[in-house]
């Protein structure tokens, strides 16, 4: 399991909302005004994200949340490796079918990567909107920090 420090920043309908706890190595950092996580998190506004929970929260409490990795491994091989996949067996299927002679044969070779790898997110996206694939996994609080 993954784990990570969060806050509890709403309860709604028997759903816990926590956000990530702030990171205390980046709290008293002497490099602020160069570090690019300091500069990200100024930007990019903390999401809130459900969780289930067993335990009995308040507002404000800080707890530990986890998500199985080995779900993770799984979601990112599909996510990543399979699109790559499909770009590079698109794109030797057209440089193996089309004659050497072709005009712009290395434009009809992009193409065909570009749309096998579209068709692998299509086919990804139907297959989970079907829940065939389900890599879905929601954040558990594990305990009270």
């Amino acid at each position: 399991m993954i784990e990570e420090l969060a806050v509890v920043v709403k309860i709604e309908n028997q759903q816990v909302w926590v956000t990530s706890g702030s990171n205390s190595a980046c709290g008293g950092c002497q490099q602020k005004t160069s570090c690019t996580t300091n500069a990200l998190n100024s930007v990019i506004k903390k999401k809130q994200v459900p969780v289930d929970s067993d335990i009995q929260l308040k507002v404000g409490d800080e707890v530990i949340v986890a998500i199985d990795e080995s779900l993770l491994l799984r979601a990112s091989l599909l996510l990543y490796l399979l699109p790559l996949i499909f770009l590079f067996f698109g794109a030797g299927i057209a440089n193996g079918m089309l004659p050497v002679e072709t005009p712009n044969l290395d434009l009809w070779i992009a193409s065909s990567a570009l749309l096998s790898f579209l068709f692998s997110l299509w086919l990804i996206n139907r297959a989970q909107s079907m829940l065939i694939l389900n890599y879905y996994a929601r954040p558990v609080v594990l305990r009270k920090n």
